[in-house]
């Protein structure tokens, strides 16, 4: 599995830095991953639900390590991309 496309939407809150969305093989999409600053650096949270129950529950996710890395290095590139396109614009 290959991912085709990435578009990274920047926020500038406390911890929420961005979303991304991830395009699979130029066929199947996943909204709303969010770009978080947590305490050991930026992360990658899949999207959710919250629960009646108040927990949230992942909508979509990774199966295994190797695809979660994948995933989380290849936004997190984007994120930096993005972060310095909209600083050379300024």
């Amino acid at each position: 599995m290959e991912i085709t496309e990435i578009r990274v939407t920047l926020r500038d809150e406390d911890r929420l830095k961005g979303f991304a969305n991830v395009t699979f093989d130029s066929s199947f999409v996943v909204r709303g991953m969010k770009i978080i600053e947590g305490n050991d650096g930026l992360f990658v949270s899949m999207p959710s639900r919250k629960r009646s129950n108040g927990t949230y529950q992942d909508i979509a996710h990774p199966i295994n390590r190797d695809m979660r890395e994948l995933i989380e290095k290849s936004v997190l590139k984007a994120f930096e991309e993005e972060v310095e396109s909209r600083a050379g614009n300024r």
